[in-house]
């Protein structure tokens, strides 16, 4: 209790006079500083509900609602299967990713990130060029799919094409039921909200293809880093 009360004591002296107290130094602040950006971060780690209250109706349901997306799909998360995706992506010779629509924009950043590591990938979003370049690949490939709902013909035609070659197949979507499901060997699965706030359009948002794909790069970007400094050591 003395360290909590001088903790809190010392939070409130401007930075010329405070000194690290030992409770400081002891969790690694090195100064007032580092203890005051750590105090910031903690009051962003939830939302805030008193501001929430005093908001339009409207903002506060959109806040909500991909807070809900974002936590679901992380807790639907197969841990097991993120490992199976890296070791089938460093054996690979090749990263080939097929993607439709909105779902694009998430294949395009997995893509720069894969050849920012060093991993050659490319990407295919034509329906002519993904049905005939899923034709002509090999077992040294691995095949990325991201597709919202799992339904898009040209990439379900492209699984099959897949399946029966033999080639190793990642998927990232937020159906579990879908037809792409079927010819997959690492499915990785998110939460989709019900409804849509654009419901005359076909513009639903890919927030959780958005954070699996982040999970799985930065999984494989660490995963690569840590084998190039077990090679220099």
């Amino acid at each position: 209790m003395a360290n909590s009360s001088y903790c809190q004591a010392c939070s409130g002296l401007s930075p010329p006079s405070y000194r690290p107290c030992r409770a400081h130094q002891k969790k690694g602040y090195e100064g007032f500083t580092a203890f005051k950006h750590h105090l910031k971060e903690m009051s962003y780690n939830d939302i805030n509900f008193s501001a929430l209250d005093k908001v339009d109706q409207g903002i506060r349901t959109a806040i909500l609602k991909n807070e809900y997306e974002v936590n679901r799909t992380i807790n639907m998360i197969e841990l097991g299967n993120i490992e199976d995706a890296i070791q089938r992506i460093k054996a690979a010779k090749r990263v080939i990713i097929f993607a439709r629509g909105f779902s694009e924009m998430t294949a395009q950043e997995m893509m720069v990130k894969f050849q920012l590591t060093g991993k050659y990938c490319e990407l295919h979003a034509d329906p002519e060029i993904i049905k005939t370049r899923s034709r002509k690949l090999t077992k040294d490939d691995i095949v990325i799919f991201i597709s919202l709902n799992g339904e898009t013909k040209e990439l379900v035609t492209a699984a099959e094409n897949c399946y029966q070659l033999e080639i190793g197949t990642i998927l990232i979507t937020a159906n579990r039921y879908s037809s792409l499901m079927s010819y997959i060997e690492i499915p990785f699965v998110g939460f989709k909200s019900e409804g849509s706030f654009f419901p005359d359009y076909e513009v639903r948002s890919r927030l959780p293809l958005a954070i699996l794909t982040r999970v799985l790069l930065d999984s494989y970007a660490l995963r690569v880093e840590s084998s190039r400094r077990l090679t220099i050591n």
